[in-house]
């Protein structure tokens, strides 16, 4: 249970990627303390995913490349005991540290999560439902999750257009991301009958696909930044995506070129740019429409 090939199939560090959601939850949020923060923070982040991601593991049994992982090592049995108590702390640190909505908002996500590798169920291996439940779960509802944690908040004040759509972009984020990290793994996905979108798109359509549902996104992000917060806002996410557009086009045309370069490497590079333009855009929102940076002046 505790062998080191189990702790790094939890995938820690892969949680950054999924950071923008917090934080977005974290700009809207009216009710923000120190320590909602830092709880929902580290049961999410520290917790929640890297129980999802040893369970997706242990039932993938990956002998490729894998998100965070290029050369995973082989799967034990003590991953499936470590990942499900991973998912047991996180949902009762929810309890005692949030409260009973945020906890059962926990164990709602880790069960679709587990749904989704699960060879009783499996959404993984279709195309459109597998793409739509992981946007859906690990956008709109987390976003929900998330502000339900910070603000220490009944689910019944979450439920509104103020944090709705927010969320619903967030899930749009996802939408666009989702494919481009499956584009490497066909001929794994191959082998146990995954039909993921990636693989049922193709390479090129992959890329197509990606890049219509990412300018969506885009403008519905400038929509909503026009009209909660102002234009500067807007012109600021867009100059801050500009190098996730410029590496996406840059990779397209190499695998225009050559279908090999469509790879891990490539890949996590992508994911890392992307993660860290929006954290680093979210991050700035927060402290200039909160006028937090006055704090430091």
């Amino acid at each position: 249970m505790f062998s080191i090939s189990s702790w790094l199939h939890l995938r820690i560090p892969f949680s950054y990627f999924l950071l923008p959601v917090f934080l977005f939850s974290l700009t809207i949020s009216p009710n923000v303390t120190a320590e909602g923060v830092l709880w929902t923070f580290i049961i999410i982040h520290i917790f929640l995913y890297p129980a999802s991601n040893g369970y997706n593991s242990y039932f993938d049994k990956d002998e490729k490349s894998i998100g965070g992982l290029k050369n995973p090592p082989p799967v034990k049995r003590g991953l499936y005991y470590l990942s499900l108590s991973f998912d047991a702390i996180a949902i009762l640190l929810g309890y005692f540290a949030i409260h009973l909505t945020f906890a059962i908002m926990l164990l709602i996500y880790g069960l679709v999560s587990k749904a989704y590798s699960h060879p009783g169920i499996r959404l993984k291996k279709y195309s459109i439902i597998g793409w739509f439940v992981a946007g859906l779960f690990q956008g709109f509802f987390t976003f929900v999750m998330c502000y339900v944690g910070i603000n220490s908040y009944a689910l019944e004040n979450s439920l509104s257009m103020s944090v709705g759509v927010p969320g619903l972009l967030c899930s749009g984020m996802l939408w666009a991301n989702y494919p481009m990290t499956q584009i490497y793994q066909h001929e794994e996905d191959g082998k146990r009958g995954d039909k993921t979108l990636s693989r049922m798109l193709g390479i090129r359509g992959t890329f197509y696909f990606v890049a219509v549902v990412f300018a969506l996104v885009t403008l519905g992000f400038v929509l909503y930044l026009n009209k909660n917060y102002s234009a500067k806002y807007s012109f600021t996410y867009v100059t801050a995506m500009g190098p996730v557009i410029i590496y996406f086009i840059y990779w397209f045309i190499k695998v225009y070129k050559n279908a090999t370069k469509a790879d891990f490497k490539h890949t996590m590079w992508l994911n890392f740019l992307s993660a860290t333009c929006l954290n680093g855009f979210f991050i700035y929102l927060f402290l200039y429409a909160r006028n937090y940076i006055q704090l430091f002046d």
